[in-house]
């Protein structure tokens, strides 16, 4: 099995993700984004599985900041990508790829249920 997790280490929320991870799955990789940096293949995969509006965190500070102009110019995968690459905290954290599937967020229970399947 293959696990890596995505996001930034002072998020709380990637912190009770990596805690849980630790606890049963200690060989799980962790990706800080903004020190190691996403690269377009990376979040084009991401893509291929959850909507742009699912990892584009619009409730977050971040993208709360972009401009009006910046936010309609998210029109499609490639500008999204674009925005992801520029501004990685605008991605819902944490992401998490189990052997190629993706699922973003955290909670004890989806993560057994990713887990159990």
């Amino acid at each position: 099995m293959h696990i890596t997790l995505y996001g930034i280490p002072n998020c709380d929320t990637v912190k009770k993700a990596r805690v849980w991870l630790a606890e049963r799955h200690p060989e799980t990789v962790f990706h800080d984004f903004k020190k190691h940096g996403l690269n377009a293949e990376t979040v084009a995969t991401w893509l291929q599985q959850l909507p742009r509006d699912v990892l584009i965190n619009k409730k977050g500070l971040t993208w709360r900041n972009l401009s009006e102009q910046r936010k309609a110019a998210i029109v499609d995968d490639a500008s999204a990508i674009a925005l992801m690459l520029e501004q990685p905290s605008v991605i819902k954290r944490p992401v998490l790829d189990k052997d190629g599937q993706i699922s973003v967020g955290y909670s004890a229970d989806q993560y057994q249920q990713i887990f159990s399947a």
